[in-house]
């Protein structure tokens, strides 16, 4: 019974009966007019809409590059910190207080400051979107990195590894789990706050951008679909990431 649940088809069927029963309870709920909600009909027209005019395709393009190019600054910095914090105890004892009295600020309450010093614009949205992913890769790395066990650091020295040997053949490969599991929180907080960004902001393109101009064009079609945009392409990219992860961990049958 367990191995025909974990068929893929028999997964698929069982994930669409909750989103299935969610479209007929929000068809109900339009018709019966008890809540303010556009039909699945006028949903699936301002779909059509703004794949004609290429507005869609703009907005999702302008967040995606946004999302990865903040990732890919905050996550390699959050996780060369976190290395460095986990392997010297000096420079944790000199950056962990402020960093961690740092991360407690939730990104999008610095947007404020941030566009008081450098506008409101794209920069600023990178720079909130890199630092959303910068503490979660530095938490996992520094955790990853402290917890490699002591024998390991052991042969290292009998082998009389440098510091950069050790790094690259005892810590990064025992920390490698907890680092992948940063990169992926990165990921999902990244994505989160490029639409906090946009929705905030509103300048340039992206999917928080659409939302905005869908409120105060009282469009709720248009909001909704680029909510369920939205909420595809997390969910999309979660789980790509999680394949990558489990590719690159399958020296570790035990991780999931």
């Amino acid at each position: 019974m367990k191995d025909q649940l974990a068929r893929w088809p028999v997964r698929l069927v069982i994930g669409l009966v909750a989103p299935l029963l969610l479209i007929l309870l929000w068809q109900w709920q339009a018709s019966a007019h008890s809540v303010t909600f556009a039909p699945p009909v006028a949903v699936a027209s301002a779909l059509a809409e703004l794949l004609r005019n290429g507005d869609l395709l703009r907005d999702t393009l302008a967040t995606l590059q946004r999302a990865f190019t903040g990732l890919a600054i905050g996550a390699p910095l959050g996780v060369a910190a976190g290395i460095a914090m986990g392997i010297w105890k000096p420079v944790d004892r000199l950056l962990g207080p402020l960093l961690h009295a740092l991360r407690q600020v939730p990104m999008i309450g610095w947007l404020p400051l941030i566009g008081l010093w450098f506008g409101v614009g794209e920069g600023t949205e990178l720079i909130v979107v890199s630092m959303s992913a910068f503490f979660p890769s530095m938490l996992n790395s520094h955790a990853g990195v402290a917890q490699v066990e002591r024998r390991y650091l052991e042969v290292g020295g009998i082998y009389r590894f440098t510091t950069l040997q050790r790094i690259r053949f005892i810590l990064l490969p025992a920390a490698m789990p907890l680092v992948l599991t940063g990169i992926t929180q990165a990921l999902a907080f990244a994505w989160i706050s490029t639409i906090g960004t946009e929705l905030l902001t509103g300048a340039g393109s992206g999917l928080g951008v659409a939302m905005q101009t869908a409120q105060v064009q009282q469009r709720l079609d248009i909001m909704l679909v680029v909510i369920g945009v939205t909420a595809a392409l997390g969910f999309l990219i979660n789980q790509l990431f999680r394949r990558l992860r489990q590719s690159l961990l399958r020296w570790q049958p035990a991780q999931s």
